[in-house]
């Protein structure tokens, strides 16, 4: 599954962070699922460095890392867009 998958699921992580981190984002939607995507793929590589595993599936598991790795990377866009 590797990659494609997490960029599948990064469609849905950049919806859910938008969501859990809303405000104004320089791009708009677009940029915020493509900022998903990002999280979700980097969410995955640290998710499996620090041993929770590979991505067996569309499970809670993987939306849950997709999810947090994307916030972080719209936490960081929206900082280093305005700065």
């Amino acid at each position: 599954m590797g990659i494609l998958y997490w960029i599948l699921l990064g469609l849905v992580a950049g919806a859910i962070a938008k969501y859990i981190h809303p405000g104004p984002d320089p791009g708009g939607w677009i940029a915020t699922i493509l900022i998903g995507i990002v999280g979700a793929v980097v969410g995955g590589f640290i998710g499996r460095a620090l041993g929770f595993g590979a991505v067996t599936g569309f499970n809670l598991g993987s939306i849950l890392i997709a999810v947090l790795g994307a916030v972080l990377c719209l936490f960081l866009y929206r900082r280093l867009a305005k700065g």
